[in-house]
């Protein structure tokens, strides 16, 4: 005799249709999958079916075939100055008046460095008659070739001919 009582219930099956066969490699889980064994194993020789993820970061060397051969000038370097003794803080506060800097020209440089010797030495009649003075600073002795030279030196705004 069949049962008169019919009772519906509801399931959730926790196995899948493809009963845990998927294609991982059609999904793009970079540095997400393997322990922290495999991870380290994958460092020193990575394995063909697996790419490592290397977003923003780049390599300090190169693969010749099997072998991995560092590069000393692809590694970066970081050069931090001592800031010992320095008396400004390390920040900049946001409740400063904006501050308006006109163009600094050609005319504001020559002005900044050589019209004080000038007029200086014009007043005091240390001019020869063709205008140059008769003592010269240093920066009055050089050459156009020196000038390019110094100009061209570490740490200056000239980066090119």
């Amino acid at each position: 005799m069949a049962s008169a009582c019919m009772i519906i219930q509801r399931s959730i099956t926790t196995s899948c249709v493809c009963h845990g066969k998927r294609n991982f490699r059609k999904f793009l889980l970079y540095n997400k999958r393997g322990t922290k064994k495999f991870k380290e194993q994958q460092a020193i020789k990575p394995h063909p079916q697996i790419p490592i993820d290397r977003r923003g970061v780049r390599l300090t060397g190169y693969y010749l075939g099997e072998k991995w051969i560092e590069v000393p000038e692809m590694i970066p370097e970081i050069i931090v100055p001592s800031l010992e003794g320095f008396n400004l803080k390390p920040y900049v506060a946001y409740h400063i008046s904006e501050v308006q800097q006109s163009e600094f020209t050609p005319k504001d440089l020559f002005d900044a460095v050589y019209s004080k010797k000038i007029t200086d030495d014009f007043r005091n009649k240390k001019l020869a008659e063709d205008g140059s003075p008769l003592n010269p600073s240093e920066n009055e002795k050089l050459t156009a070739e020196e000038a390019k030279l110094l100009a061209g030196k570490t740490g200056c705004d000239l980066f090119g001919d």
